[in-house]
């Protein structure tokens, strides 16, 4: 599977780690890998990002993406350990749906949502794949920090808006683009890798493997066109709120002062 061995400084969360490889991608090859990531080491090396939180700065208490979900149907692509979903379940959204790759991330979801008296229909499934989510039926299709680990953009994004009713909303946040590609180094930011590159790479971390490609902010842009969908919103700027309230002088903070870690989507269905 490795395509050269060309390694390079890898940003993952907060900053640096390490060096990657590049690979060639394999689709089946890329789901294995990461599927054993989230079963195993996921969580203890990447943690969980998870509402009210679309990344490191950007909140949904400040920014109000999705409103009031009351009675609403909502979907998760990547519910991770179930934190968004019973954030939603907790505001009355009326039926909650999630899918993820990890089987274990799946059982952890329904743990955590039985436990406080939810229920969800969940479905252990790669996103780019049929996995019998009713079509036309959803009012809110979300996805935190989970997006970027598809290997089909715009396949995943067209099967997201035929989950969707007309005027249905998508929201999505994932690492920016700018972030992967830059490194503090000696109260210094530098460019480590070029921001047009899309190669898929495999990186080690604390004895867990993963494979990601990092695709270019008018790749996912221009791949909810295609889909179908009109841009609401997008957000790039880090918090100052949530920033000044955690009195935060780490490497990764005074970064995100200075360029966006996290981009956040809201879209809608035409």
């Amino acid at each position: 599977m490795v395509k050269e061995s060309v390694y390079r400084t890898n940003v993952i969360g907060a900053g640096a780690v390490g060096s990657a490889v590049t690979v060639e991608m394999d689709k089946h090859s890329i789901h294995k890998t990461n599927s054993i990531f989230w079963d195993t080491k996921g969580n203890e090396i990447l943690g969980a990002t998870a509402l009210p939180l679309y990344g490191a700065y950007v909140s949904e208490e400040k920014c109000q993406l999705f409103g009031d979900v009351s009675g609403k149907k909502v979907l998760e692509i990547g519910c991770g350990s179930g934190q968004s979903l019973l954030y939603l379940g907790e505001r009355k959204a009326s039926e909650l749906w999630g899918t993820d790759i990890s089987a274990k991330q799946i059982e952890k979801t329904s743990q955590l949502l039985t436990s406080s008296g939810l229920s969800a229909q969940l479905i252990c499934s790669p996103m780019e794949d049929e996995c019998e989510i009713p079509e036309n039926y959803f009012d809110f299709v979300y996805s935190v920090y989970a997006i970027g680990w598809t290997t089909d953009l715009e396949g995943t994004f067209s099967r997201i808006a035929s989950y969707l009713k007309k005027d249905g909303v998508f929201i999505f946040s994932w690492s920016h683009p700018i972030h992967k590609c830059v490194v503090a180094e000696n109260n210094m930011l530098a460019f480590k890798k070029s921001y047009f590159d899309e190669s898929w790479y495999t990186a080690s971390l604390d004895e867990g493997t993963l494979t990601l490609s990092d695709r270019k902010l008018s790749t996912y842009l221009n791949a909810l066109a295609k889909a179908g969908f009109v841009l609401e919103q997008l957000i790039e700027e880090s918090d100052d709120d949530i920033m000044h309230s955690r009195d935060d002088n780490s490497d990764f903070a005074k970064k995100a002062k200075m360029l966006p870690v996290t981009f956040v989507v809201k879209a809608r269905k035409l």
